[in-house]
């Protein structure tokens, strides 16, 4: 690890650029999708969408919550759009996915916490393109865990996500509409409801984390029965957002992927700029 000075050279990219990039700006630009890729400023855009890949960002872009490790933006958002499943359906046929990764912004204004899009969006693509294979990566349904998952069980199969972001101590700073117990137990409701579901979570690294805290939180997903993890290193979205505290090396990275496929986790990513949907269409070969 090294304390924050100036970017170390294995986290520079060149600029997003590209035929295929560009055409898969045009397809979601001319379907007026979103996507995380743009509003959470992801470094890895250019390369996904150079791979013809994007993880869509359904029930809009206006978050019901200010976390500040990130730079969605914050206010009350608009009704979830009808139109939205069918447009994804034609997404996929545009891009001929095979492996369609779906996210959400928080909605804590609704009952079901955006549950029932989600089901929608699934089931939509899914009767257009019947081969698809499908990761939702869900916010926490804060207050009302138990119906929502009963909604999603009306979309099976698909890889359950839901990230735990960072570890116990830094919630109050980073994530303070959030809460790390509520999230472990979304993850073990899941696993519950969904019992031949593979679940999956994201940690950031960075953000002022001791190893001991990083091997807790580890050990505590798989202590819900979380299969599949992805670390990455934090960086710094927007001005507002929190500072970096530390760049971790890629040393450091490659052995946390060895203790985490030791404590049984069954697929793991741990790089610097591994996201929770990073690669995630190669999972299905491994």
């Amino acid at each position: 690890m090294i304390t924050k000075t100036k970017l170390p050279p294995w986290l520079k990219r060149p600029l997003p650029a590209g035929k295929q990039y560009n055409a898969t700006d045009n397809i979601l630009s001319s379907l007026n999708l979103q996507t995380i890729c743009t509003n959470a400023n992801c470094p890895n855009r250019g390369e996904c969408w150079a791979r013809g890949t994007a993880t869509v960002l359904i029930l809009g872009n206006i978050c019901t919550r200010n976390c500040k490790f990130c730079s969605v933006a914050t206010g009350k958002p608009k009704p979830p759009d009808t139109t939205e499943p069918q447009r994804l359906a034609a997404l996929a046929k545009k891009m001929a996915l095979k492996y369609m990764v779906i996210t959400s912004v928080d909605r804590d204004d609704l009952p079901d916490g955006g549950a029932a899009h989600f089901r929608d969006c699934v089931n939509t693509v899914r009767k257009n393109c019947p081969d698809m294979k499908f990761e939702i990566l869900t916010p926490d349904f804060q207050k009302c865990r138990e119906p929502a998952l009963k909604i999603l069980t009306q979309a099976l199969p698909f890889v359950f996500a839901h990230n735990i972001e960072t570890v116990p101590s830094l919630y109050p700073v980073a994530r303070s509409g959030g809460d790390y117990n509520l999230s472990l137990g979304l993850l073990k409701k899941a696993k519950v409801t969904f019992p031949d579901t593979i679940t999956k979570s994201s940690i950031m690294l960075g953000l002022g984390e001791t190893d001991d805290e990083i091997k807790k939180v580890l050990n505590d997903l798989r202590s819900v029965g979380c299969d599949r993890i992805t670390i990455g290193q934090y960086l710094k979205p927007s001005k507002n957002s929190l500072d970096v505290i530390k760049y971790i090396t890629p040393e450091k990275f490659d052995s946390w992927k060895q203790k985490a496929y030791e404590m049984g986790f069954s697929w793991v990513i741990s790089a610097p700029f591994a996201r929770s949907s990073y690669f995630a269409e190669k999972e299905n070969t491994q």
